[in-house]
């Protein structure tokens, strides 16, 4: 039975994956970089720390100042998110659901806090969470279960009866590697067949992770 949910953020609860790859197109050429190669975005999702300045400078060279990048990609990412957020289908619901049954939610996002705070008060939907981990509470992020695991730790759950609701492959990557119940509702990168191998069940959205729930499935 399911003690605790834990859910991303980005692409996850709100559509705002997107943006980050919009941010791109801002933020390189500012730094001397015309074109953004083709797969940094998607290679970036999920990352943060030491891990994503590794993938940036293997696309744009080791001279890249990827900590600056960052920065700047955060500035402009925050900058959009200031007009507002769409939240993904079944959000309300599910999160209604799993207040209503009293378990307990907590958001583990690669997000620095201020985004994920941002986002939570702009969808209207921060008094569900009581626990908040960033990637930057952590000094190992997704793929590495580090994140999950403060999580899990802070709502007072086993990792093995505590829900990860995940869209990226690295989140999933990171659920079954801290031995979570791990379920991916794919946003912008349909699962591989790795990743298959490695979740406990894909739902389409977050009305069937709800539906699941209530019928005792997950």
């Amino acid at each position: 039975m399911i003690e605790g949910v834990i859910f991303d953020m980005d692409g996850l609860m709100f559509d705002t994956e997107p943006l980050w790859t919009d941010a791109w197109y801002v933020v390189l050429p500012e730094f001397g970089f015309p074109e953004v190669p083709p797969a940094l975005p998607d290679a970036m999702r999920g990352s943060s720390g030491e891990v994503s300045y590794r993938i940036m400078r293997s696309f744009l060279g080791e001279d890249a100042d990827a900590p600056a990048i960052w920065a700047r990609m955060k500035e402009e990412v925050h900058e959009m998110l200031t007009r507002g957020v769409v939240k993904k289908p079944g959000l309300d619901e599910l999160l209604a659901f799993l207040a209503e049954h009293d378990l307990p939610m907590a958001v583990a996002s690669s997000s620095p806090h201020d985004i994920i705070e941002m986002d939570l008060a702009n969808g209207k939907v921060r008094d569900y969470f009581t626990y908040i981990v960033s990637g930057e509470d952590v000094d190992r992020p997704k793929p590495d279960p580090q994140v999950f695991l403060v999580s899990a730790e802070r709502m007072g759950t086993n990792p093995a009866r505590t829900l990860v609701l995940e869209d990226s492959l690295n989140g999933v990557r990171a659920g079954a590697a801290g031995g979570f119940v791990t379920v991916m509702v794919p946003d912008m990168i349909a699962p591989t067949d790795e990743i298959r191998a490695l979740y406990t069940r894909e739902c389409k959205d977050l009305f069937e992770v709800r539906d699941l729930l209530a019928a005792g499935e997950l």
